[in-house]
């Protein structure tokens, strides 16, 4: 089956946008925000400007790493913060 013609009519394209994680910068939209959010608080709220972007950089960062490696490994760290060790001592 797989070496057939695609029946006429069974055919229908899908846009990218539609299987493609949703990334801001290059990491994930909601980590970067909130990554984001936590410079900001740390450098306007506590006036430490130089620590609240080296926050964000460094988060930034390594956000934008893991997604390139796996777009999916927000979801993936919750679960497994989540659920308890099969074999916890």
């Amino acid at each position: 089956m797989s070496g057939e013609a695609p029946i006429a009519g069974y055919e229908t394209p899908i846009h990218r946008a539609l299987v493609e994680p949703v990334l801001l910068g290059g990491a994930p939209r909601s980590m970067a925000i909130l990554a984001g959010t936590c410079a900001a608080a740390l450098g306007l709220g506590l006036q430490q400007w130089l620590a609240g972007l080296v926050v964000w950089l460094v988060g930034h960062s390594l956000m934008a790493f893991a997604a390139r490696r796996d777009p999916d490994f927000g979801p993936v760290l919750a679960r497994h913060l989540r659920q308890k060790g099969y074999l916890a001592c």
